[in-house]
């Protein structure tokens, strides 16, 4: 692992010693651009400009050049105000949409045997047929907003068992199993399981929505604002379903969050996002007790 790993302006110390294991996910150079761009878009954006929009061509620098690597059982959190490019950053490692240039690998022990022959490739290269399988099998993920991980109109049952048909699923039995062994898992009552989500709270939405994207026994687990819009008795119990999931099944996260608290509870490692890049990386607890960057500061500031 190279020490400039992040590519950030600043990185902790103690981030140079997470070489001693090899990383689930190594991001590279993930750069996404909305508009028709032009040569200047990188050179014209970024925190030291104070904008993400070109002024040469008027497109949109969403995220510039982030490398990240993600590791074994490890919540990785990631911070920034609106606009500073952390949604769009976990819809292309979902392939929600494609990147403009970019590298991303998985290990090859994460790897299932229908997609083994793909370990040595940049993952964003493969068709979409080949990206869909990757992401039925490894990844999952829980948006801010459930409308967009949930077809409201169906049943919470349905949602779960779209999701494991994707999967190859085929017996109905087993299917309706699974979903009520989930649905007890995130603390929905099952007796619901026929109910549609348009029919649930906010909350009990972002249950259903973690219950889907566990359906398939994800490596990777996405975690989009979940908490956002929520009342803080609410928060508070979809945040420790979070912990308790991570305790249990040990799987790795990616957690996006405006709100430093959810950070503070969640993530081992934080990387601050700005403008689409990152400004500065390290362990949680040194980033919200003693931060670097001017932006963290004013961050963690604000929230105090």
């Amino acid at each position: 692992m190279t020490n400039n790993i992040y590519n950030p302006y600043l990185i902790r110390e103690d981030e140079k010693l997470k070489g001693l294991t090899e990383p689930y996910v190594s991001i590279q150079n993930l750069t996404k651009i909305f508009g028709p761009s032009c040569p200047m878009c990188i050179e014209q954006t970024g925190p030291e400009h104070e904008t993400n929009k070109c002024c040469t061509c008027g497109s949109i620098v969403a995220l510039r050049k982030i490398s990240i690597e993600l590791y074994p059982n490890e919540i990785l959190g990631i911070i920034g105000e609106s606009g500073s490019g952390k949604s769009t950053l976990v819809r292309l490692l979902h392939f929600d949409m494609d990147v403009t240039y970019g590298e991303m690998y998985l290990d090859p022990l994460i790897l299932c045997q229908e997609v083994i022959d793909h370990t040595k490739k940049d993952i964003f290269t493969l068709s979409a047929f080949e990206k869909r399988k990757i992401r039925n099998k490894l990844i999952g993920i829980v948006y801010q907003n459930p409308y967009m991980g949930l077809k409201m109109d169906i049943s919470c049952g349905g949602n779960i068992a779209e999701k494991l048909i994707e999967y190859g699923w085929r017996n109905v039995n087993a299917i309706r199993t699974r979903a009520m062994e989930l649905l007890n898992r995130t603390e929905v009552p099952i007796d619901r399981i026929d109910h549609s989500p348009k029919t649930f709270s906010g909350g009990m939405q972002q249950r259903v929505q973690i219950a889907k994207a566990l359906s398939t026994n994800p490596k990777i687990l996405l975690l989009d604002e979940v908490t956002t819009g929520l009342d803080l008795s609410v928060q508070a119990k979809v945040l420790d379903l979070i912990k308790k999931i991570q305790e249990k099944l040990k799987i790795t996260m990616i957690v996006v969050s405006h709100d430093l608290g959810v950070i503070r509870l969640l993530a081992t490692r934080t990387v601050v996002m700005k403008y689409g890049t990152i400004v500065e990386a390290g362990l949680t607890d040194q980033i919200l007790e003693d931060p670097q960057h001017p932006y963290t500061q004013l961050l963690v500031n604000s929230q105090l």
